[in-house]
């Protein structure tokens, strides 16, 4: 299980966003959210990178 902070992630207009984005990269991928920490954790086979790249195209850059 991969886990990304967020710190972008602020409303539920940004978990539908992402949640779309996460069954685009993998559509067997389980995404759980924790909005107010703005933590995004991923059950996926695909690699971290992936995840990475795609969330930080979509405008989410995972915090270092």
């Amino acid at each position: 299980m991969y886990e990304f902070k967020l710190p972008d992630m602020t409303c539920g207009h940004c978990v539908a966003a992402i949640t779309k984005l996460v069954a685009t990269v993998d559509a067997e991928a389980k995404p759980l959210f924790d909005r107010e920490a703005k933590v995004l954790r991923v059950e996926s086979e695909k690699g971290r990178d992936v995840f990475v790249a795609a969330l930080t195209e979509e405008g989410y850059p995972p915090a270092v």
